[in-house]
């Protein structure tokens, strides 16, 4: 790929953090940026309106999820998935890698690719390299990912090894597929499970094919905090400092946190909305539970400090009754306010590596993390 389709401009470091933008087709996404997770084309709850009332810039779409429903060849038909969700600024496809783990009792993988059955009725689907690729142009994705095999945790090393080196073929194939245009790009995907030399070995194997961006994938399923970070240093240094790194899956606060010191720039995780729905609201003390009878007569904010809808409007004290009542505006409210929440911190990240203070941002974060939440009233 001699020319990115998608253009990175890092603006600022902090040691190994960057202040960046990505420029895409359908717009400009500030980095480090958190992606909302929109699996089916739509991120539960929320209108496109509200979503961007977040801060969010970009949300994440499925290739296998769409790909079965409502079928990518009906959504080109309807003109392309940004016109399909009402959504205009950028989005980034997953190209089905994860649900080759997820879904391991629904599938079958050959060297040519991937054969699920569906989850939904049972019905038989083929997703190869380029068909994974095609189905995400059909889409009209700003970013797409290459096809890879997301590796389950713990894994021996010959396996480890085995899936790796397939995923490097997987994506020179995806490469080969890709139609180059301008605004639209597609990302590499570094594998090779919780083992240092393999993790490299990916990592110099898709720069040496040259994409637009790279991701670390087969990572938050299951290996620890230490791991996890361990396996970003070992390959962030591998992937070029003017293409962006993508953190796929990944995940609680103090983990985006963690992840951009060490050169993150873009993250995807179903936690905010996930926690929405079930009464789990992210705040800068720390996780709260709605349902917790210590809220039922609290008017204050879910976090005073926020600046969101939900914590402007509505007290602790509303939103317990509303997920005691199973009300569906509560799981609404909290989804709001976690997103909110999940794109100030990526903010206030952006602004303490501009003004080069990361390492006082990190140690106030933490010691009102630590600090806990509010008195009860």
């Amino acid at each position: 790929m001699s020319a990115p389709g998608v253009a990175f401009e890092v603006l600022a470091r902090d040691g190994a953090a960057r202040r960046g933008r990505l420029t895409t087709a359908h717009g400009t996404v500030n980095t480090p940026a958190f992606m909302a997770v929109g699996t089916a084309g739509s991120v539960k709850g929320l209108t496109p309106e509200e979503i961007a009332a977040t801060g969010t810039e970009i949300v994440l779409g499925n290739t296998y999820h769409l790909m079965l429903r409502p079928g990518p060849e009906r959504i080109a038909r309807l003109g392309g998935l940004h016109r399909f969700m009402s959504w205009p600024n950028p989005i980034l496809t997953d190209s089905g890698g994860y649900q080759v783990m997820s879904l391991a009792d629904l599938r079958q993988i050959t060297e040519d690719g991937v054969t699920f059955k569906s989850h939904l009725d049972g019905s038989r689907y083929a997703l190869t390299p380029e068909r994974a690729v095609e189905i995400q142009a059909l889409l009209g994705a700003d970013i797409a990912m290459v096809l890879d095999e997301c590796t389950p945790h713990p894994v021996d090393e010959g396996c480890a090894a085995e899936s790796m080196r397939r995923s490097l073929r997987w994506a020179e194939r995806s490469l080969a597929a890709f139609e180059a245009r301008p605004g639209h790009g597609l990302f590499g995907i570094v594998q090779g499970a919780m083992i240092p030399e393999l993790r490299r070995e990916s990592a110099a194997g898709l720069v040496e094919m040259g994409f637009d961006g790279y991701a670390l994938g087969g990572l938050a399923v299951g290996e620890g905090r230490e791991t996890r970070l361990q396996m970003i240093e070992e390959t962030v240094p591998a992937l070029p400092a003017e293409r962006p790194r993508y953190l796929m899956g990944v995940g609680k606060p103090a983990d985006l946190v963690e992840a951009v010191a060490r050169g993150i720039d873009m993250f995807d995780c179903v936690l905010p909305t996930r926690s929405g729905r079930t009464g789990q609201a992210f705040t800068r003390r720390g996780t709260l539970n709605m349902s917790n009878a210590r809220h039922r007569e609290d008017p204050r904010a879910v976090d005073p400090d926020c600046g969101c809808a939900t914590c402007r409007n509505h007290g602790r004290a509303y939103l317990h009754h509303l997920f005691r009542a199973g009300e569906m505006l509560g799981p609404v409210l909290l989804t709001r306010h976690n997103l909110y929440y999940y794109q100030a911190l990526m903010a206030a990240l952006r602004g303490a590596i501009q003004a080069g203070r990361l390492g006082a941002f990190i140690a106030a974060f933490e010691a009102q993390q630590a600090e806990g939440d509010l008195e009860p009233i």
